[in-house]
């Protein structure tokens, strides 16, 4: 794409993908980081897997790309961002103000915001990256083998996971709408000069490449040497990317197959393991993950710093998240995962939105000062807080620090085998196949809640509302409620989940995806002006 002022995309990504990769130390010590050239960076197998890790990096790092913000950095923002658009993650006061105008909806719907900026930046950085792999290897002259396989393999998922994240974001979703005349977003392959860019494809089209590109992905990774980590994409992750796919879409068969092979190998946690504080890929759920190097951190930009309780930055201290009460309640005793959320938790901030912070006379849970602050103090104590920390009814202890009080980084997760059970239900359902979708509902179901009953679930109504129950609960805080609204065409409603609305504003309620342009993020302004294909007109 051509360079506008002071903004790089699509295309022209090409030219500073080359000094965003992770280097080995004999590299370095011949060629400068910063001058390393196309043709010296794709040059061999073991230098374009230096590219994909600079991509294995960015999936988390706050890293700026050239043109860029760091203040809203690859999944690590996004993660806890959409699930506080979509109303599973909620904000018990302002805190220090970040994220804030996420929850109010405020960010996605203005097409000069950083939100809208980096998201699509960031991604058509990923898709470049993946193009310059693909096209050098086709049409180059390298060896086939394992090691090339798995570098081609995962180029292509991750052009295929990039799309998926664009096309779900920035245009209206599949189910909900007309795919065949919906625009969706730019497919762009080349690397060479013009860097021209291309025109918004359908959503059909680009569903289109979607899955041609996760194809291709995995058979490249079925005759590929085994990935170095899971921070990875493996054969099994690229098999979740090809099941989220199809789920976005409602290919339902396709969901099936596709999740059950991605959940081979990666056995569903027991309580112990699910109440650890997710913090490790090292987890036997977790399919795809990011080991967060201490040197390479987050820091205030973390995921750990946006969700965890005992993450000592001002964005918990002051702002421990909730879980809507309204679902709270909902959770069966029996079940373990009760226990990832405090209902009781003494309400100590002054500041909370909801007007009942600060002290034992405003908080309903609580007859005298000793044991409103005791029960502070117990919380603080068993979890690793600092006393600078505030709790909050319902406050989420999901998420824990290995090292709790600190700023030390944690591994962030992708794809967990939870959700492709989960998926593959939902797909059974819709299909309504109900035998099969109870039976394995109840081997997910069992694995949470001792007193567990899926035959009580005994149509397809009954079956999907359970699913949206078990994806709420089990998925909470993991990044896909705002668009499991836009799949099941919900409305956002926060009139009984303990979301104050003074804080949430227009977060606080929007009609369903399917009557409501909102849920569709706005191309960034930059974009707009940089590409000669787009034009206002072009704006959703």
């Amino acid at each position: 794409m051509k360079i506008f002022n002071k903004f790089r995309f699509s295309l022209s990504l090409i030219l500073v993908i080359l000094i965003n990769f992770s280097c080995s130390e004999d590299f370095l010590d011949n060629v400068p980081t910063d001058a390393i050239s196309a043709e010296d960076a794709l040059s061999s197998p073991e230098n374009m897997m230096l590219v994909l890790n600079g991509l294995h990096r960015q999936m988390y790092s706050q890293a700026q790309l050239p043109g860029s913000s760091s203040s809203r950095s690859g999944e690590s923002h996004f993660i806890p961002s959409l699930d506080a658009m979509g109303g599973n993650i909620i904000h018990s006061s302002p805190g220090n103000g970040w994220m804030t105008s996420d929850l109010q909806w405020l960010t996605h719907t203005n097409p000069t915001y950083t939100t809208v900026y980096n998201f699509w930046y960031q991604r058509y950085h990923f898709i470049a990256s993946s193009n310059s792999i693909i096209n050098t290897v086709l049409g180059g002259d390298f060896t086939e083998g394992p090691e090339l396989n798995n570098i081609l393999g995962q180029a292509y998922a991750y052009r295929a996971w990039s799309y998926l994240r664009l096309v779900t974001t920035y245009a209206k979703g599949y189910i909900i709408g007309n795919p065949s005349t919906d625009p969706g977003v730019p497919l762009v392959f080349a690397t060479a000069s013009p860097y021209d860019s291309a025109p918004r494809a359908t959503v059909e089209e680009v569903y289109n490449q979607m899955e041609q590109d996760i194809n291709e992905a995995i058979g490249y990774l079925e005759n590929a040497s085994s990935p170095a980590n899971k921070s990875h994409i493996s054969l099994n992750a690229a098999y979740g990317i090809k099941a989220r796919i199809a789920l976005s879409k409602g290919d339902w068969q396709t969901v099936v197959e596709a999740a059950a092979l991605a959940r081979e190998g990666f056995p569903l946690l027991n309580k112990s393991q699910w109440l650890s504080g997710f913090n490790t890929y090292d987890l036997s759920e977790v399919i795809w993950g990011g080991r967060v190097i201490d040197s390479e951190t987050n820091y205030y930009q973390s995921y750990f710093y946006y969700i965890s309780p005992t993450f000592n930055g001002s964005q918990n201290r002051s702002n421990p998240k909730i879980i809507s009460s309204e679902l709270y309640n909902m959770i069966p005793e029996t079940d373990y995962r009760s226990e990832a959320w405090l209902p009781l938790a003494p309400n100590t901030n002054p500041s909370a939105s909801n007007g009942k912070g600060g002290s034992y006379e405003s908080d309903p849970n609580y007859d005298s000062e000793d044991e409103f602050w005791d029960a502070w103090s117990a919380i603080i104590n068993k979890y690793g807080m600092t006393t600078g920390h505030n709790t909050h009814p319902y406050m989420t202890v999901k998420f824990l620090q290995k090292n709790p009080g600190t700023i030390d980084p944690d591994d962030v997760i992708y794809m967990r085998s939870s959700e492709m059970y989960l998926m593959e239900i939902e797909a059974l359902a819709m299909m309504n196949q109900i035998s099969e979708a109870q039976e394995l509902l109840q081997e997910f179901g069992e694995s949470r809640d001792s007193a567990f009953e899926a035959s009580q679930f005994a149509t397809q109504d009954e079956l999907m509302e359970q699913v949206k129950f078990q994806r709420r609960v089990e998925l909470w805080g993991e990044g896909f409620s705002f668009h499991d609204h836009i799949r099941w065409d919900d409305p956002l409603d926060q009139s009984n989940s303990g979301a104050a609305k003074v804080l949430y504003q227009d977060g606080f309620f929007q009609e369903r995806p399917s009557q409501n342009d909102d849920w569709i993020w706005k191309i960034p302004q930059a974009e707009i002006d940089a590409n000669p294909y787009i034009s206002i007109s072009d704006q959703n």
